[in-house]
Formats: C-alpha cells, sequence, structure tokens
C-alpha cells in the first residue's frame, strides 16, 4: 500500500523563494506542493482550501505576518508549521514562533544569497516529513504557575542539571522554566537543536517568563544555583569543574555529530565532571541525540529523566533513552518540575 505524500503548503512573500522552495520540496517523492501563498492573509484563504498537513511559513511579510497566521490558525486540526526564517532579521520572531507552536525552524539565508536556498534542501525536507508526525500542542501560557509543591532540599546530592531537547524544546523550556523556582539549588545547563542566530533571544525570553536567571552560553562562564545556561545554537558546548568551580567552555565534538550543539557532548561532559551529582531531564525531539550521553550519566551513577509521550511534540529522544532502560522516570513537560525536584 502506497503512503501518501505529505501536502504542503509554502507560504514566502519572495516569488524566488516560493519558486525555490517548491521546487526543493516537490523534488521528494514523499511530498506533494499543493500550493504557494504570498502573504499571510493568501496563507489562512489557502489553508482552509487545501487542508495541508504542514506549512512552511515565512515570518515578515505584509497585510498579516507569520505570527498572525499561527495566531489564527484553529485549535483543532491545523497544519503543522516549519518556519523557514532569517536569524539576522528575524531572531525575535523566529522564537516567538516556535513559542507559539511551530513545530521547527530552518534558517534561510539572507535576499543576498537566495540562491544558496538550494542548499538547504535535505534539512528542509527532513524537517518538513518530521513535522507531519509531529504532534500540535497549545502555545505555552505567559502566567506564571503555582509555586511547587513540597520543600526543596538545602543541600541537594544532585549538584548539576543538564537538559537536551530538539523539535518542540523551545515550548517545553518555556513551560519547564515558567514554574521553576528562583532559588533552586542547582545549575542547570541545555543543549537544544537550533540554528545559530536564535538563542540569544531565546533565553531573553525565557528569561523574562521565569524566576531563575536564564542567558546564552559565553565561554568560560561560571555556573551557579539558579542559573540556567542555554547552549548557543550551532556551538557545541560542555561542562568543566574545578575544585569548586563550575564553568560551560566551547567544544569541539570528537567525531562528527549531525546536531550541534550535542545533548551527548554535553551529557557526557557533566557525567566526568559530576559523576553521580548530575540528573539529566531528556525532553521532546527528533532522533537519538541524547542516548549516549545517558548512557554515560547513567554509568557515573546519575539520574536521567525523560518527558512523557503525552506531551511531546515528537517522542523520539525520549523514548530511545526510555527503550534503553536508562530514565529513572518519565514526566510530562507540566509534571517535570516537580519531578526534577523530587530528584534533587
Amino acid at each position: 500500500m502506497k503512503i501518501p505524500a505529505v501536502r504542503v503548503l509554502v507560504v514566502d512573500d519572495s516569488a524566488f523563494v516560493r519558486k525555490v522552495l517548491r521546487q526543493v520540496l516537490g523534488a521528494s517523492a514523499s511530498i506533494e506542493v499543493v500550493d504557494t501563498a504570498m502573504d499571510g492573509l493568501d496563507a489562512l484563504e489557502k489553508i482552509e482550501r487545501y487542508k495541508p498537513d504542514v506549512v512552511t511559513l515565512d515570518l515578515v511579510m505584509p497585510n498579516l505576518d507569520g505570527i498572525g497566521v499561527l495566531r489564527s490558525l484553529p485549535r483543532d486540526g491545523a497544519p503543522r508549521v516549519v518556519v523557514v526564517s532569517n536569524s539576522e532579521a528575524d531572531s525575535d520572531l523566529g522564537v516567538e514562533a516556535l513559542q507559539q507552536g511551530a513545530v521547527d525552524l530552518v534558517e534561510k539565508p539572507t535576499s543576498l544569497a537566495t540562491d544558496r536556498l538550494f542548499e538547504l534542501s535535505n534539512e528542509l525536507v527532513r524537517k518538513v516529513l518530521a513535522a507531519a508526525e509531529a504532534r500540535v500542542h497549545q502555545a505555552a501560557p505567559r502566567p506564571r504557575p503555582p509555586p511547587l509543591p513540597g520543600a526543596i532540599p538545602a543541600l541537594p546530592r544532585t549538584r548539576l542539571v543538564v537538559v537536551g531537547t530538539s523539535t518542540g524544546g523551545p515550548q517545553a523550556l518555556t513551560r519547564l522554566f515558567a514554574a521553576m523556582p528562583g532559588d533552586f539549588p542547582a545549575p542547570l545547563v541545555v543543549a537544544l537543536h537550533i540554528p545559530p542566530g536564535y538563542t540569544e533571544s531565546l533565553s531573553r525570553r525565557l528569561n523574562d517568563g521565569s524566576a531563575l536567571s536564564i542567558v546564552e552560553a559565553s565561554d568560560d562562564l561560571q555556573l551557579r544555583p539558579g542559573l540556567a545556561v542555554i547552549a548557543r545554537g550551532g556551538t557545541h558546548l560542555e561542562v568543566r569543574r574545578q575544585r569548586e568551580r563550575a564553568s560551560v567552555r566551547f567544544a569541539q565534538a570528537a567525531k562528527a555529530s549531525l546536531y550541534c550543539p550535542s545533548v551527548d557532548l554535553l551529557f557526557a561532559s557533566a557525567a566526568a565532571e559530576f559523576g553521580s551529582g548530575v540528573l539529566g531531564v531528556v525532553l521532546t525531539g527528533m532522533g537519538d541525540d541524547g542516548l549516549e550521553g545517558s548512557r554515560a550519566i547513567h554509568k557515573a551513577g546519575g539520574k536521567i529523566l525523560v518527558e512523557a509521550e503525552s506531551s511531546c511534540v515528537v517522542y523520539g529522544m525520549p523514548r530511545r533513552v526510555l527503550e534503553a532502560g536508562l530514565a529513572a522516570a518519565q514526566a510530562s513537560i507540566d509534571e517535570m518540575p516537580a519531578a526534577i525536584v523530587r530528584h534533587l
């Protein structure tokens, strides 16, 4: 039985970009481009008409921009959205789109290098096909949830929390950090699969909605309780410890990695430096990055928590860790803050 092709609507205000994206996506036997749209209003009309599985969405457009399209999508039966954006001009909008429910993001070259759009074909096709299988969840709420129940130990066994996530990660991190207390007694370090240019804006937006202090990583940044560090997009990050001083530093992967920053690299370095004092958290994401790093934490005596399938946008990374028998527990994203506190 032949598997139906994924139906895609391409939305961009540039006629050249629409033509290239249609050509790139149409070259895949697994994708059917049903039409293109030149702005947000045109997109909403064609979404209603064609009922596409996936929409590739530009953000800066006349009449109605990409954020307006996301906010106008129906609660039920909405297509999955892959943003095709330019971090140089649209980093804040790109992060907002991910927090508003877009499944993934593909970096678009600047207008001075639009011929390079053809180079994005493998990444774009891969992310569109993954988005077609993703779950659509409501955007994370902005109001801060009530305080976590129970007391946090003054001297926790856990000295460091490391978090790995990919597809759906910005939404998951928004929900997670909004519920974390500002007096959290350990530092947190996050590796998220996201193109370069977006993590500074993401860190700032996460910080605005959390009692934690949340920053983009810088080389040799010192860690402290209550500080969450987001690995810079496109740059590997590892943890280093010298006596009581712990820090993060930019790193090179020992072997080629499909993902950068690598969750495996971050987790393995945390296990090497903190041993049983590490708590690893694997959230929604495509692929198996984090599996080997979770093995390292488990072998060192640390604990691993994974996001439950019920709240994952893509149940890939957590599933691989759970099926390998490495997870101490699983929890939905809204239950995860309490689960982290319990395992301190």
